[in-house]
């Protein structure tokens, strides 16, 4: 009788014994500890069942579906005729003939990026199998007829995020860059994956929190936020930086930032090839920025006014202490943008011309399309979110994190789901993702007040549709130049509704769009050239007209902003050192708020 090949002549490896039983004793003992913690868990008054409303939402479009059979087996006849095509596609292959596929996946879909997706028949006919249900569902959805826009947003949200979850790419045995790694490691791939997988339900206390980068090759100060500046001012709000000069004189007014408080603001200060800091000092800007404080329980009563009057308000008072100068430039970025429309109205009511000239990066200040994130945006959800908050004092960071995390479900949670639990990998180290993950809470007040009076009623496009300190503000009496910043394929800030601003403010204002997305097209440095801009001096109400109008520039926006204000108030005075005006240095930038850890 002949001897069996050895397995591996096969080419499969063979675990090795002491690692399998290390590694299941190991995972035994965790995986106990986890159910026991999940069980106490399930008597918290947070644990409701649909706190997102998606049961009621689904059971509506299934009553409308039902109501029209004749449509839905319309869509189902074609469904069944691509998929009949697939399979003799599929015969033709295996015969040895190249038909067309029957559908593709999108370009820059990069789930199925193995060449076995396309060149193996199995799995060429996985994928195509998986795309024609997807696209069945996804048509079935947007094509129910009765539901109101809300409900439909909510039902083909959560459709995709059901369709992304069953892709093939995210199972064992029908991916096959995971059936080859778990051959050539004899499945201790997936023993470590299930180690991943365990440490992160670990570090969120039983909730998954997937780990995106490996959080110990970076820290704040030595390697990633490093332009030099220091601390000269902090209330319990923000700490302020001043930053360093580099040129022998600067520009007379000084450069104030205000980041979102939503993220930390060191995604404007990553590294030194694109830091928007360090290239803006280097411009000859004294740039001054808020650097925000991830609040606790104890701040659960800071409102909206407070981050007005406590950020940019008090920040106008010690950029004047610090540098002699009142008039100063000013950048907001998303909601740090909304926060400076709001203040400069407010500041316009009361005749305080302190701010010259603002920029806003991706900000919404008109809420009617505000994309995806307005799906969590329902009374329902609200007041849920709401009882969650009152009873802590804050939304927890890692809360939030999901929610923007879920607007690209593909890139943000299933590639990681692949390449940490399937593939068995350790995540590379990426700066962008290091900050990402370094998720912040909202102090309650301040929270319910900004959802529900922006995104819900949309009450800030409106004259006195918000009074700030008791003064009704009105965007309209905004006079001063400003320059919007837009990116073209924001999934959190729409261009489309980021453009509205324009027809809002009254002042001399400028928009530019930049290619890619809210973080990627604002962080774009000349040097690296990676992606373009649109530049259009006309304003029409459209902002379809305004792109059809528009020139593409290849390169930064960065040079555009640089011109646009430098020339506004174009005279220098000798460079500003932190420390040497009437604001002592109190520590090193980037200061100790950012530093605070939700872990």
């Amino acid at each position: 009788m002949a001897k069996p090949d050895a397995p591996e002549a096969t080419g499969f490896k063979l675990p090795d014994p002491e690692v399998v039983t290390r590694s299941m004793a190991d995972i035994a003992e965790r995986s106990q500890r986890l159910v026991q913690e999940w069980l106490a868990r399930q008597s918290a008054p947070d644990s409701g069942a649909d706190p997102l409303n998606i049961g009621g939402a689904f059971l509506e479009m299934t009553a409308r579906l039902m109501a029209n059979p004749g449509k839905l087996f319309e869509a189902q006849l074609g469904f069944w005729q691509d998929y009949m095509t697939l399979w003799q596609n599929t015969a033709k292959r295996m015969m040895g003939m190249a038909p067309e596929p029957v559908i593709d996946a999108p370009e820059g879909d990069r789930r199925f990026k193995d060449e076995a997706w396309r060149d193996n028949e199995v799995f060429d006919f996985i994928r195509q199998s998986y795309l024609l249900s997807a696209r069945y569902i996804q048509d079935v959805v947007k094509e129910t007829e009765g539901l109101d826009a809300k409900t439909a947003q909510k039902v083909d949200f959560y459709a995709r995020q059901f369709i992304d979850a069953m892709s093939p790419s995210n199972f064992v045995l029908t991916n096959p860059e995971v059936l080859r790694r778990t051959a050539e490691t004899g499945g201790e791939n997936l023993l470590k994956g299930l180690s991943n997988l365990l440490g992160d339900l670990e570090r969120g206390k039983g909730k998954l929190r997937i780990k995106m980068t490996d959080m110990e090759a970076f820290e704040l100060g030595r390697n990633i936020a490093v332009t030099p500046g220091k601390v000269v001012y902090q209330n319990d709000l923000m700490q302020l930086i001043q930053y360093q000069p580099t040129t022998e004189t600067v520009l007379k007014r000084p450069l104030l930032i205000g980041p979102p408080w939503i993220n930390k603001f060191y995604i404007l200060d990553l590294r030194a090839k694109n830091s928007l800091v360090r290239w803006a000092v280097a411009q000859g800007h004294t740039v001054f920025v808020i650097s925000w404080v991830n609040p606790d329980a104890a701040l659960a009563e800071k409102g909206f006014e407070d981050y007005m009057t406590e950020g940019y308000l008090a920040a106008l008072d010690a950029i004047e202490q610090a540098t002699g100068e009142r008039e100063i430039n000013a950048i907001g970025y998303c909601l740090g943008g909304t926060l400076l429309g709001s203040t400069l109205a407010y500041m316009a009511a009361r005749k305080d011309k302190r701010i010259a000239s603002a920029t806003f990066f991706v900000t919404m200040m008109d809420f009617e399309e505000a994309g995806e994130l307005g799906v969590f945006i329902d009374e329902e959800q609200l007041k849920a979110l709401e009882d969650k908050m009152n009873r802590r004092g804050y939304l927890e960071g890692s809360e939030m994190a999901t929610t923007f995390n879920m607007l690209r479900a593909n890139d943000l949670i299933w590639s990681f789901v692949v390449n940490n639990y399937l593939l068995g990998n350790d995540p590379f180290p990426f700066d962008l993702l290091y900050w990402n993950a370094d998720s912040t809470r909202m102090p309650a007040r301040m929270h319910s007040f900004y959802l529900r009076k922006m995104y819900q009623e949309n009450l800030l496009k409106d004259r006195g549709g918000i009074s700030l300190l008791g003064v009704p503000i009105d965007l309209r009496a905004i006079k001063v130049p400003a320059y919007f910043l837009s990116t073209r394929e924001d999934h959190i800030a729409p261009w489309k509704s980021t453009y509205r601003g324009t027809g809002l403010l009254g002042g001399a204002n400028r928009f530019v769009l930049a290619a890619s997305g809210h973080i990627a097209g604002v962080v774009n440095p000349p040097e690296g050239g990676k992606y373009s801009h649109w530049i259009n001096p006309d304003l029409p109400a459209d902002p379809e007209a305004w792109l059809a109008g528009a020139t593409e520039i290849a390169g930064s926006w960065w040079p555009d902003w640089q011109r646009w204000v430098s020339a506004l108030a174009p005279e220098k005075v000798p460079a500003r050192v932190p420390g040497d005006g009437k604001l002592a240095a109190i520590e090193d930038a980037p200061g100790s708020y950012v530093k605070l850890r939700l872990s």
